[in-house]
């Protein structure tokens, strides 16, 4: 039985493995989608294609054999082999997002950059990700939400009690009061603590929400 007077601990678990999962998503998603749609690579639609086809394969199918392999590597238990996990799920979404917010910026704003001297990295920092800086977020608030809110993965990577994310908690939990029944208020205010982030977060980002989705999306 789990009770909610570690609700700090679950909380803080919860945060540390999204905010791994946006840096992670970032780090990659960001250079690749660079990459992607600005570089003469062989056979990146062929790349691309297997990208939306990864949309369609839901991750709980996999569920074994990562869990198999996370296991393998020690990093079941742990809120980095979630955030990896995390991080697994949103990928596909993020570079699409991104992939299209690289390809809608002007190449005049590239080459002029490159006359002036700029190398790639200082290009793709200087240039790109300011331009880009509404597609980023909005994969950062997705990456977020993602995070937060997934169930299945952490009830399977996850089953020492310290190491339990907010909404494994609130689905394993039985709280009771004296007579027996359960103790609905307090489930009710464990709720409210995993939507309140959520809210607060979308809140403060929803003016890049719209812009990031849609940037790409005509020329």
């Amino acid at each position: 039985m789990i009770a909610f007077t570690g609700i700090r601990t679950y909380l803080g678990n919860s945060l540390g493995t999204a905010f791994l999962t946006i840096a992670f998503t970032l780090l990659l998603t960001v250079p690749a989608a660079y990459a992607l749609s600005r570089f003469p690579i062989r056979g990146k639609e062929v790349f691309f294609l297997f990208l939306l086809l990864a949309l369609i394969i839901p991750y709980q199918a996999l569920l074994t054999p990562i869990f198999l392999f996370f296991a393998k590597v020690k990093l079941t238990n742990s809120i980095i082999g979630l955030a990896i996990l995390h991080t697994s799920i949103q990928l596909p979404f993020s570079l699409y997002v991104l992939r299209n917010n690289f390809a809608a910026v002007p190449r005049e704003l590239e080459e002029a950059a490159v006359m002036d001297g700029a190398g790639t990295f200082q290009v793709l920092v200087r240039i790109f990700v300011p331009a880009v800086m509404p597609g980023i977020i909005t994969v950062a608030l997705f990456a977020f939400i993602t995070s937060w809110n997934e169930l299945l993965g952490a009830l399977v990577m996850m089953n020492k009690s310290s190491t339990f994310t907010l909404p494994l908690v609130l689905a394993t939990a039985r709280t009771e009061t004296s007579l027996g029944g359960t103790d609905w208020g307090m489930l009710q205010a464990g709720v409210t603590i995993s939507v309140v982030p959520c809210i607060l977060v979308y809140l403060l980002l929803q003016r890049y929400f719209v812009s990031g989705l849609l940037s790409g999306a005509v020329k």
